[in-house]
């Protein structure tokens, strides 16, 4: 805000930025002077007016009074020249008055052109210093903006060259993939079905041979006797001490996804159980790769047992958790085979010793089953759904119990018990038991 003094009345104002500039224009335009000048004029003018006005009143009263009053006349002659020489004197006093305002309104003009130039001054220096600052905060700025844009386009080069290096990567993977897609579409358009067939038997044999130091004493051969008429794919046997105490007979089964008839798990079967009878195994198990959409054989190890007796049809990566299973299982009943072998060379009586032995063997069998369908059931549950836990937990208790009760019954089968109601085998063993006093009858488990 400004403050300015009205040179008329001599009061002090203020004024604002604008009002100022209004003012500092009408100053330096000279049509302002000449304003002035004709506003004093005509305050002159009509000052002299008024007075002429006045003077003419006057008069006429005058007039009026010396119609009737020629005594008054020298009176108001005196009366009127006074007032001649007062007005004259008031008018010369106006004048001066108007000239001394004029000369005092120059004068604060002047000082009013002077400030204005000394604050346009002040004005200009002011706008170079702040145009100078800002011209240093904009260089700073500018400089500011090249170094992040370099740094954008530094990040953006670096994430361009790793999105191109991870894109290279995933092509290249996607390109040695599309390659083994190829190659094996390739190599099934080019073979027959005994070669995919033979394809499957490579893999199952290679994955034999990869877990065989598990086995050291197995026995994993193709089935090449085809004296019967038939033969399977592969033999699986395995001892210990010179004992056989299991047996598997293996069938590979696949097709090309080109073959017009499509052929079915159960086809099979039937010759599986010849294959494993005519070859002494105890059990068959069918590696299939047909039905790839049946839910049944893509949930695990299938049981089939009551089609066939001790059948299971599995996927590939089941053989070897299965060749697992039943070695784990089967050599719970090595040391009654053990016994069973060394009582037949002798030549006794062991009716009743197979039929207890056979007995336990199936109840075993059926319990293995039973582990092997809540096994299976897991399985299953897992896959449907997590809101199944509580019922393959269920079914996993299940099948632990069974095998807790299976081996248990091993471990509780003694000597005495086995030998029950069948006086030939009791003095066999009486009298091992006189030669070896430490066997004792009632809690030696017989394994």
């Amino acid at each position: 805000m400004k403050e300015l003094k009205c040179p008329k009345c001599k009061s002090v104002f203020t004024v604002d930025e604008a009002d100022y500039a209004s003012i500092v224009n009408q100053v330096k335009n000279t049509e302002f002077q000449a304003e002035v000048d004709r506003r004093l004029q005509e305050l002159y003018k009509q000052h002299i007016a008024e007075q002429e006005s006045k003077v003419l009143k006057a008069e006429q009263s005058f007039q009026t009074k010396l119609s009737s009053k020629d005594s008054e006349l020298n009176k108001k002659e005196t009366e009127i020249a006074r007032l001649t020489e007062q007005l004259n004197a008031i008018a010369q006093a106006k004048q001066l008055e108007y000239t001394e305002l004029l000369a005092k309104k120059e004068q604060e003009i002047a000082q009013l052109k002077s400030s204005i130039e000394q604050k346009e001054s002040n004005i200009e220096i002011a706008v170079l210093k702040e145009q100078g600052k800002a011209q240093e905060i904009l260089k700073a700025k500018e400089s500011l903006i090249a170094e992040l844009k370099n740094k954008v386009i530094i990040e953006q080069n670096s994430a361009i060259e790793r999105q191109n290096s991870l894109k290279e990567k995933y092509e290249s993977e996607l390109k040695q993939k599309q390659e083994q897609v190829d190659y094996y579409k390739d190599m099934k358009s080019r073979m027959s079905t005994k070669m995919v067939g033979e394809t499957l038997e490579i893999h199952c044999n290679t994955e034999f041979n990869r877990m065989r130091p598990l086995f050291p004493n197995a026995y994993f051969e193709k089935d090449n006797d085809a004296s019967g008429g038939s033969k399977g794919d592969f033999i699986f046997r395995d001892s210990e001490e010179g004992t056989e105490y299991l047996s598997i007979m293996f069938e590979m089964k696949n097709e090309m996804d080109t073959t017009a008839t499509k052929h079915k798990n159960e086809d099979f079967l039937k010759k599986l159980d010849e294959d494993r009878t005519a070859k002494n195994c105890e059990f068959a198990v069918l590696v299939s790769l047909l039905e790839p959409d049946n839910e049944l054989y893509n949930t695990g190890i299938v049981d089939v047992s009551h089609k066939y007796p001790k059948m299971y049809v599995i996927r590939p990566q089941f053989f070897m958790p299965l060749i697992t299973l039943l070695v784990h299982t089967s050599k719970k009943s090595l040391a009654y085979k053990k016994a069973l072998i060394e009582a037949q060379s002798q030549s006794v009586d062991v009716t009743n010793f197979e039929k207890q032995l056979t007995d336990f063997k199936d109840k075993f069998a059926n319990n293995y089953r039973l582990a092997s369908e809540k096994f299976q059931t897991a399985i299953a549950e897992i896959d449907k759904s997590i809101d199944h836990l509580q019922k393959i937990k269920t079914a996993l208790l299940g099948s632990e119990n069974n095998l807790r009760l299976a081996n248990d019954k091993a471990e509780n089968l003694t000597i005495k018990k086995l030998t029950r109601g069948n006086p030939t085998m009791k003095a066999k063993f009486e009298e091992a038991r006189a030669q070896n006093p430490e066997i004792d009858e009632e809690n030696e488990p017989f394994q």
